[in-house]
């Protein structure tokens, strides 16, 4: 079963509005709409079996309405892998992981730099225990701001990981956007069951030798598929893992079904 573990999407009403504050809040450029019917055409073109669609509030007042949207996604489309979220700041963090308990949906994304918290608030580790055994936890990690000072690094994520083994959890970016040298240092000889990587928005920032060392450092068979759409395209972010990554046909085939073992443990797919 072939996965694109880390997309974005909006409704069509929308979407042009969502892609603009991304590249004025994030000085990005999204390549695509945004649009959940384009991203449904562009999986389905790539033979994509399955989609995540990560769903996150950056203050807790939103959080339910976020949710909202990702119980539609369910309905919209069975392809869809909807991620829920829930913010550690707010005192409702528990009932809304019952609410998407309910409605089917077995992940969340959590961003601290977007969310605004850190790795190392101490009020995280109530809400990660919550999830053990009920949600796959999707973090983003990494920025271009200092690993020492950042609400996400790779050695926070590491720490997490050591501390929470009954949690499996998802390292974006390939454990630390932004922070690729730090992701070497870090994790060298560190193998941790419970952790998984995903490749989203590495391969257009990455040069050929450290792409391709990061492929060989990290576990392999804990990597999966993820392109960041509507940052990148899918048929860019293939080619670039088959160029500059160096992957054959074996392991790109590889790396786009590692996903599914995992998430059939909390969706059915």
């Amino acid at each position: 079963m072939r996965i694109d573990m880390h997309t974005h999407a909006f409704h069509h009403r929308v979407a042009a509005r969502a892609v603009e504050q991304l590249n004025r809040g994030l000085s990005l450029h999204c390549e695509a709409s945004g649009s959940l019917q384009d991203l449904i055409l562009e999986e389905e073109g790539c033979g994509m079996d399955r989609f995540a669609v990560l769903c996150c509030a950056a203050e807790p007042e939103q959080v339910r309405a976020v949710n909202n949207f990702a119980f539609s996604l369910r309905k919209t489309d069975e392809r869809i892998i909807p991620f829920g979220t829930v913010h550690p700041g707010g005192s409702d963090w528990a009932e809304e992981l019952d609410r998407l308990a309910v409605h089917g949906i077995g992940g969340i994304k959590l961003h601290p730099d977007y969310q605004g918290f850190s790795m190392a608030d101490p009020g995280l580790c109530a809400l990660l225990e919550a999830c053990e055994g009920r949600f796959c936890v999707l973090f983003h990690v990494g920025s271009p701001a200092s690993p020492r000072t950042a609400p996400s690094s790779p050695q926070a994520l590491l720490k997490l990981a050591q501390n929470f083994p009954r949690v499996d959890i998802i390292a974006a970016h390939l454990g630390g956007y932004h922070m690729w040298q730090h992701v070497a240092e870090v994790f060298a000889g560190v193998r941790c069951p419970h952790l998984w990587f995903d490749t989203s928005s590495t391969t257009a920032y990455l040069d050929e030798k450290t792409l391709q060392g990061l492929l060989r450092l990290l576990p392999f068979d804990h990597c999966f598929f993820g392109s960041d759409w509507p940052i990148f395209h899918l048929d860019q972010e293939l080619e670039r893992l088959q160029g500059k990554g160096g992957l054959g046909r074996t392991q790109l085939e590889a790396l786009l079904q590692q996903a599914a073992p995992l998430l059939q443990n909390y969706y059915s797919l």
